[in-house]
């Protein structure tokens, strides 16, 4: 006798080809949308990146080159160059027989540290001091000389140029030791020490070291080999003698450009604007025109960034100053800046 097992039928739950394909369909939507804001949001990052640097190498280049022009002419206890014994004259470059500074790279000229009626200089889209650059010089480029003393004075020390001033007078020395034209030294009140007490200690003559900076631009920087770089000649002290170190300032600087404002008059006002090296300030040139001073200079800094950028376009046509850089376009972004900075020293 056969028995037969009756067969339960379960129903089966699950999803249909139909709705795996829509679910399928959904999720790729999702995640590709994912990818692009990601995408998006990472290309973003890296642009704001590359914008902060190259205005970041702007700023701190402007800074550095500010803080040295607006104190140009300051000599210590005065502003007038022509009123300190050792500076350069039309005849005798190194008058005191001073030691000339050397840098590795040889002298910059006789007259480069003592020129003290030229408190700001340079030369007009090219680099001329005897000097050899680090490096090369970027074509079109300036180059801008500032010469003063430490804002703060200084202890005399051996071997460093350094200078001894009062209100109508000064003097170059390196000895170590201060000119005899300004002995003895006297301070009011009586016995206080100017390097430690405050005002109103004041002394009779006050020692300052004397300060040469030259800017120039270089096509590759030591940092970031193949990237333009802002560097400059220094005057510094090595071995106990006066020497010339040449300092990377800011890489990725590309140009820089001055003008100088001059004033005529002597009215205290800017009367017109001259490239650097113009013989209008210039005391030893045929073109000077007596009692011109520089009052003001204006600075224009190009500067790019030190990778290049997939499909960044730019059609700018650079022109700081009276360079023309012409359209660049090569992938690299590029930021160009100017200033207008009143020399401290200059009125009267």
């Amino acid at each position: 006798m056969t028995h037969s097992m009756p067969l339960t039928l379960q129903r089966q739950a699950g999803l249909t080809l139909v709705e795996i394909m829509v679910a399928l369909a959904i999720g790729s939507f999702l995640i590709i949308g994912a990818v692009q804001i990601y995408t998006q949001s990472r290309q973003a990052f890296v642009v704001n990146e590359s914008i902060a640097r190259v205005q970041e190498t702007a700023q701190f280049a402007m800074d550095t080159i500010e803080a040295d022009l607006r104190m140009a002419s300051n000599w210590g206890r005065n502003s007038r160059g022509l009123a300190v014994e050792g500076r350069s004259l039309v005849a005798d470059p190194n008058p005191n027989g001073l030691t000339e500074p050397v840098g590795s790279t040889g002298s910059c000229g006789t007259d480069w540290a003592f020129d003290l009626a030229r408190p700001i200089d340079g030369s007009d889209n090219k680099y001329d001091l005897d000097c050899a650059t680090l490096g090369g010089v970027q074509g079109n480029s300036d180059l801008i000389t500032i010469r003063r003393a430490t804002v703060k004075e200084t202890a005399p020390e051996a071997g460093r140029l350094q200078l001894q001033s009062t209100r109508i007078q000064g003097e170059l020395f390196e000895t170590g030791d201060v000119p005899p034209a300004f002995l003895p030294i006297t301070t009011n009140p009586p016995g206080c020490d100017p390097l430690i007490d405050p005002p109103p200690c004041v002394p009779s003559s006050a020692t300052h070291t004397l300060m040469v900076n030259s800017y120039y631009v270089s096509p590759t920087s030591t940092l970031i080999p193949g990237v333009p770089t802002l560097r400059r000649k220094t005057l510094t002290v090595q071995g106990g003698a006066p020497f010339i170190d040449d300092q990377e300032v800011a890489p990725g600087v590309e140009n820089i450009q001055l003008q100088l404002g001059i004033d005529v008059d002597e009215d205290n006002t800017v009367d017109r604007y001259v490239n650097p090296g113009d013989e209008i300030y210039d005391p030893a040139a045929a073109g000077y025109v007596p009692g011109a001073r520089v009052m003001t200079a204006r600075v224009w800094l190009v500067v790019r960034g030190v990778t290049t950028e997939f499909g960044l376009q730019d059609n700018r046509n650079y022109q700081p100053g009276n360079a023309n850089m012409g359209q660049q376009n090569d992938g690299f972004r590029r930021l160009q800046i100017s200033k207008t900075i009143l020399l401290r020293n200059a009125r009267t």
